[in-house]
């Protein structure tokens, strides 16, 4: 069953810790994340279930590619990793 990670920034402001959850897309995966954590989602997704801006996926080491509709494929030994952009100067 793929593996979901937040990071340690986003914990800061929304409780979602490491869980293991069935899914073949990132799109199902997030969704079963989700599913047991509204405020998680609205953190993540806009209001269109797109990838928010500040927010970056990856997919066993690499960068999703569909940002919109989160339908890169999931391996059952996978781990998806969700980061919260940072800027500064």
């Amino acid at each position: 069953m793929p593996r979901v990670v937040f990071t340690p920034n986003i914990q800061r402001h929304v409780e979602c810790p490491e869980t293991n959850v069935p899914g073949r897309t990132v799109r199902e995966v997030l969704d079963n994340v989700f599913a047991a954590n509204s405020r998680a989602r609205s953190y993540v997704l806009d209001d269109q279930a797109a990838l928010r801006r500040h927010m970056t996926v990856f997919l066993d080491g690499e960068l999703i590619r569909d940002r919109t509709g989160l339908s890169d494929p999931v391996g059952e030994a996978s781990t998806v990793y969700v980061f919260q952009s940072l800027s500064g100067g």
